[in-house]
């Protein structure tokens, strides 16, 4: 018969190193799973304390922006109403003048 002694060895080697491949392998899917969570509370951290605030003054800069440029339309349209009074009133008295002439 022959002998098997050498082959089981080789096979148990190679059982334990499977064993040690999953154990490395489960072990490395902890950690990124670790990393993951660590990241992503650093993110949000981050998001609550700089990037909520720089966003919160941003939108009231948007606010008075907004306010501005209403009052600024609204003077311009008044303007702009007096400016065609008043050369209406002019091209009138102009062709007034003429008339009489």
């Amino acid at each position: 018969m022959v002998d098997l002694g050498t082959t089981n060895i080789l096979l148990g080697i190679m059982a334990v190193v499977s064993l040690l491949e999953a154990l490395a392998l489960i072990v490395v899917i902890g950690g990124a799973v670790m990393l993951y969570r660590r990241l992503f509370r650093l993110l949000a951290g981050i998001e609550e304390r700089q990037i909520a605030p720089v966003a919160a003054r941003v939108n009231a800069i948007l606010d008075d922006v907004k306010g501005v440029s209403a009052t600024v339309k609204g003077a311009t349209d008044a303007a702009d109403s007096g400016v065609r009074r008043g050369l209406t009133w002019v091209l009138n008295t102009l062709r007034r003048l003429t008339d009489r002439s």
